[in-house]
């Protein structure tokens, strides 16, 4: 009998408790558009797929700050491909919570795609997606991850 929560013996897995069904930005989308979407979604990245759907990257609302507005950018105008640098960290959807949250302090990141076998976008893994199921866990990630050592 399943209980609904796919586990690797008594181990969480990040399907458990990502963000599922995460919504896309292109990388003909403007820095506008990413961070209304961003706005309205009340997240703070989101993954760029291509026309494949396949993750081609992320952009993170600092991202945004940063590279954009800072520098006096137009983000009306700029597009998402001008600012995508670099392959996204991700991990795999049966991979373990300890995994991700490794993943995460190793990286120093606070947010992971998450991809399936055939290297799809299935979904989202915050640090607050840790948070709301395992506080004490979440608290040492917080740790690691902002570890500037």
């Amino acid at each position: 009998m399943t209980t609904g929560n796919t586990t690797t013996g008594n181990m969480t897995t990040v399907r458990d408790i990502m963000t599922k069904d995460a919504e896309c930005v292109t990388v003909d989308d403007t820095l506008q558009a990413a961070a209304q979407r961003m706005r309205d979604l009340d997240v703070g990245a989101l993954p760029i797929c291509g026309p494949d759907q396949k993750l081609a990257g992320i952009v993170t609302d600092r991202d945004i700050v940063v590279q954009c507005v800072a520098e006096g950018v137009d983000a009306r105008s700029a597009t998402i491909e001008r600012f995508a640098t670099g392959k996204p960290i991700t991990i795999s959807a049966d991979d373990t919570i300890e995994s991700a949250l490794g993943t995460m302090a190793e990286n120093q990141v606070r947010r992971l795609p998450v991809i399936d076998r055939d290297k799809n976008l299935v979904g989202m893994l915050a640090q607050a997606d840790v948070a709301l199921n395992d506080p004490q866990r979440s608290g040492e990630a917080v740790a690691a991850i902002s570890d500037d050592s």
